[in-house]
C-alpha cells in the first residue's frame, strides 16, 4: 500500500486498506447521506474531521486528485482532495482499487436528501440555480466536466438559496478555454442528466408533484443560458447612457462575479460604444468579508452579512470611519453576540453564517407581526427557542436525520437577484 498527498491526518494510514471497502466494519464508518454514485463511497471519523474514500481503478484516482487539488489551487467549488491510496492488495494479496480520499464538506447534503414530496417547488428552482452558477463558473476556469449532474454535485445552503460543490471530477479536463462546442456539450449532458435523476425520483415517489422532470431539464439550458449572456454577452450603448456600464459591472457584482477587465469598441455610426466585459472570477462578496472580517462563508450569505455591516456602521455613526475598524466592531457586537447565544449542542444544526442570517430573517418576521421594530437580542432568544431548536443537525456525521421533512420549514426569503435588475 502506498499513500501520497497533502495528509493533516496520519491515522489515515492505519485504516484497513487491505479490505475492500465495501467490508469495513461499521464502527468506523460514518452514517452519512450520499448521492448515487457507480464507485463504493464510504464516510470515516478521524480526530472530528470526516473524510470521503471512493474506490476507483488507479490510473483515474490519481488523475482526479491531481485535478481536484488544480480546481481548489483556482478557488473553484470542489471537495478538497487529501490522498490517494494506491497499489492496494487484500490479506491473499490480490489487487484492489485505488482510494481517493476527500475532506467531506461540512454541512453539505446531496440532492436526494433535499428532493421530496415534502418540499417545496421553490427549492427545486433554487437547487437548480445553484447548479446553473457553477456551471457558469467552471467554464471561467477551464474546466469542462463532462459529466455534470446532480449526483455529481453536494449543495450547501446559502442564505436562503444553496450554493453548488463539484464533488466527482473523474471525467473533467482543464483546458487554457473552452470552446463553445465544450460548454454546449456540459449544459446538455447536464440537462440530460438532471431529467433522468429526476425522474428516477418520480419513480420512487419522492418527486414533488409540481416538477416536470423534462421541463425542469429543459429550464437548466434556459437559466444557463441568461446567466452566460450577463456574464460575457456584449452591451451597445450610445454616449448619453454610459450609466448602463456602470450597472452592468453592478449586476455582475450582485451575481457574485468580479470584472477584471472591459472590452471597449466604437461602433461605425460613432454614436455607439460595444462593451464586452472580462469575467475573471465568482466570490465578489465573500472575498470582501473575508478580507474585512475573516469570516469565510458563501456568496449569498456574505452579501447578507454585508448588508447588515453596512447598516450597522450606519446606526453606530461609523459611516465614514475605516471599513475595518466598523467590521471588527460589527463581528464583536453583532456576529460573535449571536453565536454566543447559540447552545453548544445546537452549533452543528447550522453554519454560523446561515443562523446568523436566519436571525436576521426571524427578526424581521417578528417586527411584521408586532407593527414594530423588534430588539436583536429578542429575535436572538426566539429564533433559537422556536426555530433552531427545531431543526435536525446537518453537520458532517448525522445520518438519517438529516433531510427530514423539518429541514425545509423556515421560510427563506433571499435569493439570486433576477438578472435583469440592478442590485445596488
Amino acid at each position: 500500500m502506498r499513500l501520497t498527498g497533502s495528509l493533516g491526518e496520519p491515522e489515515l494510514a492505519f485504516l484497513p486498506w487491505s479490505t475492500p471497502l465495501e467490508e469495513w466494519p461499521d464502527d468506523l464508518v460514518v452514517a452519512l447521506p450520499r448521492g448515487i454514485s457507480r464507485h463504493i463511497v464510504r464516510f470515516v471519523r478521524l480526530n472530528g474531521v470526516v473524510y470521503a474514500i471512493k474506490e476507483v481503478e488507479e490510473h483515474y484516482a490519481q488523475r482526479e486528485y491531481e485535478l481536484l487539488f488544480d480546481l481548489v489551487r483556482r478557488g473553484l467549488p470542489t471537495v478538497e482532495p487529501v490522498g490517494v491510496v494506491l497499489d492496494r492488495t487484500d490479506d491473499d494479496n490480490e489487487p484492489l482499487p485505488a482510494g481517493l480520499i476527500t475532506r467531506h464538506l461540512e454541512f453539505s447534503l446531496p440532492y436526494r436528501a433535499l428532493f421530496s414530496s415534502s418540499l417545496r417547488l421553490e427549492t427545486a428552482n433554487r437547487l437548480l440555480d445553484a447548479l446553473t452558477a457553477l456551471l457558469g463558473q467552471l467554464p471561467l476556469a477551464g474546466f469542462s466536466w463532462n459529466d455534470c449532474s446532480l449526483s455529481n454535485t453536494l449543495f450547501r445552503r446559502d442564505a436562503g438559496a444553496f450554493a453548488a460543490y463539484l464533488v466527482d471530477a473523474e471525467t473533467g479536463e482543464l483546458h487554457p478555454t473552452l470552446s463553445n462546442g465544450q460548454r454546449q456539450y456540459d449544459l446538455e449532458t447536464a440537462a440530460t442528466n438532471v431529467a433522468g435523476e429526476l425522474m428516477d425520483l418520480q419513480a420512487g415517489g419522492r418527486l414533488h408533484e409540481g416538477i416536470d422532470p423534462i421541463v425542469t431539464g429543459v429550464s437548466l439550458r434556459t437559466r444557463y443560458d441568461q446567466l452566460w449572456d450577463e456574464i460575457t454577452g456584449p452591451l451597445v450603448i450610445s454616449r448619453e447612457d454610459r450609466y448602463q456600464l456602470d450597472a452592468r459591472v453592478r449586476r455582475l457584482n450582485s451575481l457574485g462575479f468580479d470584472v477584471a477587465e472591459l472590452q471597449v469598441s466604437t461602433q461605425s455610426d460613432g454614436e455607439h460604444i460595444t462593451v464586452t466585459p472580462k469575467v475573471v472570477d465568482s466570490g465578489h462578496h465573500s472575498r470582501r468579508l473575508i478580507r474585512l472580517t475573516g469570516l469565510d462563508v458563501e456568496e449569498n450569505q456574505a452579501r447578507r452579512l454585508l448588508n447588515d455591516l453596512d447598516s450597522f456602521r450606519i446606526k453606530v455613526g461609523l459611516g465614514t470611519a475605516d471599513e475595518e475598524i466598523a467590521a471588527h466592531k460589527w463581528v464583536t457586537e453583532r456576529f460573535e453576540r449571536v453565536m454566543s447565544e447559540v447552545p453548544p449542542a445546537m452549533r452543528g444544526k447550522l453554519e454560523p453564517a446561515q443562523i446568523f442570517h436566519e436571525v436576521l430573517e426571524h427578526r424581521w418576521f417578528m417586527s411584521e407581526r408586532a407593527g414594530a421594530s423588534v430588539p436583536f437580542e429578542d429575535a436572538i432568544t426566539d429564533y433559537v427557542t422556536a426555530i433552531l431548536s427545531q431543526k435536525p443537525d446537518e453537520f458532517a456525521v448525522l445520518g438519517a436525520r438529516v433531510g427530514t421533512p423539518s429541514d425545509d420549514t423556515a421560510e427563506l426569503r433571499i435569493v439570486l437577484p433576477p438578472l435583469e435588475e440592478t442590485q445596488e
